[in-house]
């Protein structure tokens, strides 16, 4: 109960806000595309593989149950845990180079599929790399204020496949938004933001004893 009502001075939880909140303004501000808002979320998706690669590897303790590698039950040992951090750290970068050629295409074909005209334009990089610097920051907040509190043992391959469940959401809220007005889209951001959030205090909760 105490962690619930603490929840807005959290330190990662209002830098995720922040960060969410900036990218909303810019598209408001400077009228920004969907493929601009794709690429953004994107590098957060990156951000976020990266450092469940980290906890993977940081980990001490750990519980193995209902993973099998090469058909086998795994065990709780090094190996494992190395094997299980670099095949997500793999299975991960690759998903995402699937996205990053989905976003090219939109560059080329994305008028003909109904999402307007949506080229991006070399002056948007500094916007792009500007939030994606703001996600970084929230993420890198998150891992050190969470580390000392998510002392649950953890179950490695739940670790390894959480930060699916959190993205795909994500990614098909702004494609669906990307399909309607700018007003409409916006909306779907806010929706991201709500579900963002949520989805870190669930990660976060479930991580804790």
């Amino acid at each position: 109960m105490r962690e619930q009502k603490n929840l807005f001075i959290d330190p990662s939880i209002l830098s995720l806000l922040v960060a969410n909140l900036a990218t909303i303004f810019f598209v408001i501000s400077e009228g920004w595309s969907i493929l601009i808002v794709m690429w953004i979320y994107w590098f957060q998706s990156i951000i976020i593989g990266l450092f469940n690669f980290i906890r993977i590897l940081q980990l001490k303790e750990f519980s193995t149950e209902g993973l099998m590698i090469n058909g086998r039950p795994a065990l709780p040992t090094e190996g494992t845990k190395i094997y299980t951090a670099f095949f997500f750290l793999f299975h991960y970068g690759f998903f995402h180079f699937g996205y990053a050629f989905f976003f090219l295409q939109l560059a080329v074909f994305g008028e003909s599929w109904g999402f307007g005209h949506i080229t991006l334009e070399t002056g948007y990089m500094n916007y792009i790399y500007f939030t994606a610097t703001l996600f970084f920051i929230n993420h890198l907040i998150s891992y050190i204020f969470n580390k000392p509190k998510d002392n649950k043992k953890q179950n490695i391959g739940t670790l390894m496949f959480y930060p699916y469940a959190r993205i795909i959401p994500m990614h098909l809220t702004i494609l669906l938004g990307g399909f309607f007005s700018q007003a409409i889209m916006i909306f779907f951001l806010f929706l991201k933001t709500i579900a963002d959030v949520i989805m870190h205090i669930i990660e976060h909760r479930l991580r804790r004893e």
